[in-house]
């Protein structure tokens, strides 16, 4: 079960998170939302859904809002300060994790933007997760599939990731796995049980049962 807590951001902002740690943990999963400035939050639907199936697969969780949404302190930083949110919620979810145990990041939409570019060598991250990546408006340059076991999923429907662009990122981003649900929109619309079930595989490849 969720419970509220707050993430102290080092030298930025306090952020409003839901925590769930579960009994035997496999591993966690932190969880990112869509764009702050276009209502994306916390409560979206598929960061939800990736939530319910990390958990019922027992893994412990973290989805929060970033800096300036909801209760989170601060204001929009433009995905700059967002990298450190992202840390930030990592570092607290490492805390409630045993030793040894597996830490994976899935972001969605602007949230895969922030989180691929937060993904650097040196945090230590088993697996990470980008549910349509908006590849027509931001820069994934950076992003890197090294060592890490790297997902990537998009509807056939998505306008802002075009298939020719997810075709490309796939050619150079070595290991990247690359799945995309038949019909889905960028939104997943009547598409959250199959992202929820490519989701679940995914989790079972870093943090097996």
């Amino acid at each position: 079960m969720e419970q509220d807590v707050i993430i102290d951001v080092p030298d930025g902002p306090t952020l409003e998170a839901r925590l769930a740690v579960a009994e035997e943990p496999r591993g966690g999963l932190v969880v990112c939302h869509p764009h702050p400035l276009y209502g994306g939050d916390m409560d979206n639907p598929v960061v939800v859904r990736a939530v319910e199936v990390a958990t019922q697969g027992g893994l412990s969780t973290c989805r929060f809002n970033f800096r300036g949404v909801g209760r989170s302190s601060g204001t929009h930083a433009k995905g700059e300060g967002e990298q450190d949110d992202v840390k930030a919620a990592l570092a607290m979810l490492a805390q409630h994790l045993p030793a040894g145990k597996p830490l994976g990041l899935a972001g969605y939409s602007f949230g895969a933007w922030v989180s691929a570019a937060a993904a650097t060598p040196g945090i230590p991250l088993a697996a990470l997760c980008l549910i349509a990546p908006p590849l027509s408006m931001f820069d994934f340059a950076t992003l890197d599939g090294a060592n890490r076991e790297l997902l990537i999923v998009a509807g056939t429907r998505d306008t802002y990731c075009p298939p020719a662009g997810l075709a490309l990122l796939a050619e150079r981003v070595a290991g990247a796995r690359i799945e995309t649900i038949e019909g889905a929109d960028h939104f997943f619309f009547g598409k959250l049980f199959p992202l929820g079930e490519l989701i679940r595989s995914w989790t079972d490849r870093w943090a097996p049962r």
